[in-house]
């Protein structure tokens, strides 16, 4: 049984693009006239050089916030194994020390990260809206 040829369903793919060709003209400053050229948001939105740089901007400072807590955290517990080899009769002082007086400061360490992020995170989003 022949179908219809105008019956006949036609799937038409084709590569995903990046940027519309338009978002790269606006984004060159060809179209200097368009309300939203720029908007952080669509320059976000249409992966274009600058919405890569915004990115990478808050990736950066993650990053440094994250090198901060690690670079803390090395110089408070790396030499604990040195304090504990030097002072041999002192078993109380390492219960005290990693049982109780290691969890305030890594409270306190990870609360700051916390609050950084967010911040960071924050002060992305208030750029993109602008505000």
């Amino acid at each position: 049984m022949p179908q219809d040829p105008a019956e006949r369903r036609v799937v038409v793919t084709a590569p995903p693009r990046r940027t519309l060709p338009h978002a790269r003209l606006r984004s060159r400053g060809r179209y200097p006239h368009a309300p939203d050229h720029h908007r952080p948001r669509t320059e976000i939105d249409e992966q274009t050089t600058l919405g890569h740089t915004y990115v990478r901007s808050l990736m950066r400072t993650q990053l440094r916030a994250a090198l901060t807590v690690f670079a803390v955290l090395a110089l408070l517990i790396g030499p604990l194994p040195l304090l504990f080899t030097a002072l041999p009769g002192a078993r109380r002082l390492e219960w005290a020390v990693l049982g109780f007086g290691l969890y305030v400061p890594l409270v306190l360490l990870a609360r700051w990260y916390v609050r950084r992020a967010e911040r960071n995170e924050r002060d992305l989003v208030r750029l993109v809206e602008d505000r």
